[in-house]
């Protein structure tokens, strides 16, 4: 058992150093073609974020284990609305551009509520699965997504500050390969151990999924919002945590469908309600006022939240 936590423990800091290999290359290949620094910190580091979930969620659509798919999407959106800007509420009130309460905001919104319809057969009389055409449909929304984004880069001035450095190209695809490899890695030590400790523990997959694994695969957010609190970049902070429950619904959810359809039953329903109360908090903690912000009080209360809600599933 302690090999299996260990292995488990190794798996994910493979995995997050493989995405962080991964965006530090992927950054340094971007710059080559002059892509402009909101660009960049819009997709690939949006993408390289997300890529824990990305590949865990694969491996365990491919091995059918749909509860530690559903399990570590909703669990990384609760984790990172709940405890990521949490914390990072605690560290300084977040004020940011009206462009991310008005739009950002309400498509993460939109993503669970679609996700939500889908997944119990709203538009059709179903046995709550969701189906390879459900996750074409997802990743149409993801492309609309897409869309949006770069048309914002085109008119927005504002940038993204992302240090880096000059790489020869040969150090470029260096890191990209091995953070692929990294990633690959990682995710296979990631699932088939926390599988082993579901069973061994006789706890279900869904536990593991929404505690464990939801919040390892969330370590990246975590660094990058905490950080970009510190250094009061409020629009990273946030717009880091927003932009990546968007990707994980509608690119990460729609990658494991289409390799497997998921028989759903209702098992999160629960877990799809608090976030998106969890998003409608945050839309209104930062409408009201002069400014758009997340006070440090309402911070708070979204932790204290997602400790009740904690405490609540392992009681239950």
């Amino acid at each position: 058992m302690l090999l299996t936590v260990l292995l488990l423990l190794c798996g994910l800091i493979i995995l997050i150093k493989g995405a962080d290999w991964l965006v530090d290359g992927s950054i340094a290949l971007a710059r080559k073609f002059n892509l402009s620094d909101l660009a960049i910190g819009l997709t690939i580091v949006a993408f390289g974020t997300s890529a824990p979930e990305l590949v865990v969620n694969a491996y365990a659509s491919f091995q059918n284990h749909p509860d530690i798919v559903y399990g570590n999407i909703i669990g990384s959106n609760n984790f990172n609305i709940f405890i990521i800007l949490g914390i990072a509420g605690l560290i300084t009130p977040l004020t940011v551009k009206s462009n991310t309460v008005w739009k950002e905001i309400p498509f993460s919104l939109f993503a669970v509520v679609v996700l939500m319809l889908l997944s119990n057969d709203f538009f059709t009389e179903g046995k709550h699965f969701l189906t390879r055409f459900d996750g074409l449909l997802l990743l149409l929304l993801f492309a609309s997504f897409l869309f949006y984004v770069f048309k914002q880069v085109k008119t927005d001035a504002a940038k993204v500050e992302i240090k880096t450095t000059e790489f020869s190209d040969k150090r470029i695809w260096g890191y990209v390969c091995f953070g692929l490899i990294a990633l690959v890695i990682g995710g296979q030590l990631v699932v088939s151990n926390a599988v082993k400790i579901a069973t061994h523990l006789g706890v279900s997959e869904k536990i593991i999924g929404l505690t464990i694994l939801a919040a390892g695969t969330s370590l990246p957010e975590l660094a990058t919002s905490v950080t970009a609190a510190i250094k009061k970049n409020n629009d990273i902070a946030v717009g880091n945590i927003i932009g990546s429950n968007i990707f994980n619904i509608f690119s990460v959810m729609a990658a494991s469908v289409i390799i497997n359809p998921i028989n759903y039953k209702g098992k999160f329903d629960t877990e799809l309600y608090l976030f998106a109360a969890g998003t409608i908090f945050l839309f209104i903690a930062m409408f009201t006022g002069e400014k758009k912000k997340l006070d440090r009080w309402e911070a708070a209360v979204l932790l204290i939240s997602y400790i009740g809600y904690t405490f609540y599933i392992f009681q239950k």
